[in-house]
Order: structure tokens, then C-alpha cells, then sequence
């Protein structure tokens, strides 16, 4: 018997040998089953109780910020050296009617930097004060070579700082889809890129058909994937840090 300790976010793999016949029972916080696709399964709350063989299980999560614990019984006696349990040689005594405990924590360990949701966030805020400063600078580039931003209708020019708002604006609302599908997906990083891109090539649409000359629509165009490339990839390889 042994108790697993997942720490905000934290992940913990199921590998068949070493958890095999286990049963679990959640005593604290909230835990949820990935299945071995990498859907997400269901959230168990306290008192919940599952077993893991057969199941298709493939790692345990903490959707949450709060501290999660799983009493779990093995018919071997299993412990931790890193972040993934092992099995260790069986001693007498070490079945599922043993008294004996292991807590194993699964998290950020003392003085590391902390895997949580304000991390990705300070990321994103980072990663936006970038795009917002890269897309400025190439757009007063883009004017000081004659491209004048015009806009048709009304005849209005596009200002510098216009177009930094607008970058912040949409940089913003990436980070906060990145740190909800950190909280909520079993492949955050994946499902991040494959929302990402499909709403980037959608943010070219008005710019496309503004009937602004072909320099300021090329312009404007580079504009959004330099923003996209800004931060997609950051947040990205953020998120599959945080669940690898």
C-alpha cells in the first residue's frame, strides 16, 4: 500500500509492470484517468475508487491547483526515485493487506521553478510583450519604405500603436487558451498547435479582403504570422514541458 501525492498539474504514468492489479482510491483533491489515446478520461473526486487493470489507463493527472491523493494497493511494494514509480523487489509482507506506506509526490520539487498555470501565463505575457514589440517595430519598417496601412473604407490609415493593441489583444487570448487546455486536455501542446494555426490563417481573412493595395495586405499579412510565430511555438513547447 502506498499513497501517490500529485501536486497541482502534476502527472504521474501508468506503466503496466509496475502498476499492475493496482486499486486506487482517491483521498483527497481530484484526479483524472488518460486513457491510452491521450483523450482525457473521467475526473474522480474524493472517495472515488478505481482499478487500473484492463482499464486502457495510461497516466494519472491532477487537473487542478489543489493537491491530489491516491491511496493505492499493489500486490508489490512500489516506491520513487524520480518523477515515475518503479518497481522495487518484493519483501515480505508487501501485499495489498500490508501496513506499510510509501508516499510518492508527484511535482515540482523545492527550488525548482513551479510547473503551474501562472507559470505558462507569466510565459504568455512575456512571449506577448515580444510579438507586440516585433509587429510594431516591422510595421514602422513597413512604413518608413512606403507601405501606408490604408484602409479603404472611411479612408483611415492604420496607426503603429493600433496594431500593437490588436497584436496584445489576440497574443492574450492564446495564453488563456493555452493555460485552459494545460487544465483541462491530456495533449494540451498538441490541441494547442491545432487550435492555433487554424485561428491564425482565420485572422488573415479581413486583412485579405480590405481592399487595401497589395502592399499594406502583404504587409498586414506578415504582420499576424509574425505575431503567430511570436508565440505559438513558445507556448507550445511550454505546454509539452509541463506534461511531459
Amino acid at each position: 500500500m502506498w499513497t501517490l501525492t500529485l501536486r497541482g498539474g502534476a502527472r504521474a504514468a501508468v506503466v503496466t509492470a509496475e502498476w499492475y492489479d493496482a486499486f486506487g482510491v482517491v483521498t483527497s483533491g481530484r484526479v483524472q484517468l488518460e486513457l491510452r489515446d491521450g483523450e482525457p478520461g473521467p475526473v474522480l473526486g474524493r472517495d472515488a475508487a478505481f482499478w487500473l487493470r484492463g482499464t486502457g489507463v495510461r497516466a494519472l493527472r491532477n487537473p487542478g491547483r489543489r493537491t491530489a491523493r491516491v491511496r493505492v494497493f499493489t500486490p508489490g511494494a512500489v516506491t520513487r526515485q524520480s518523477t515515475h514509480p518503479v518497481r522495487q523487489p518484493r519483501h515480505e509482507g508487501d501485499d495489498v493487506n500490508s501496513t506499510k506506506d510509501t508516499e510518492i509526490v508527484v511535482g515540482p520539487a523545492s527550488g525548482q521553478p513551479s510547473r503551474t498555470h501562472l507559470g505558462l501565463a507569466g510565459t504568455g505575457v512575456i512571449a506577448t510583450l515580444a510579438a507586440m514589440v516585433t509587429t510594431t517595430l516591422a510595421a514602422a519598417l513597413a512604413r518608413a519604405v512606403g507601405v501606408d496601412f490604408e484602409i479603404p473604407d472611411g479612408g483611415e490609415t492604420i496607426p503603429l500603436t493600433g496594431i500593437a493593441v490588436v497584436t496584445g489583444f489576440f497574443s492574450v487570448v492564446g495564453v488563456v487558451i493555452a493555460v485552459a487546455l494545460l487544465r483541462w486536455s491530456a495533449r494540451p501542446a498538441d490541441r494547442f498547435v491545432s487550435t492555433a494555426v487554424p485561428l491564425t490563417v482565420l485572422s488573415l481573412v479581413p486583412a485579405l479582403i480590405s481592399g487595401a493595395n497589395a502592399a499594406t495586405i502583404a504587409a498586414l499579412v506578415g504582420l499576424h504570422l509574425a505575431a503567430a510565430a511570436a508565440m505559438i511555438p513558445v507556448l507550445a513547447r511550454n505546454l509539452r514541458a509541463r506534461t511531459d
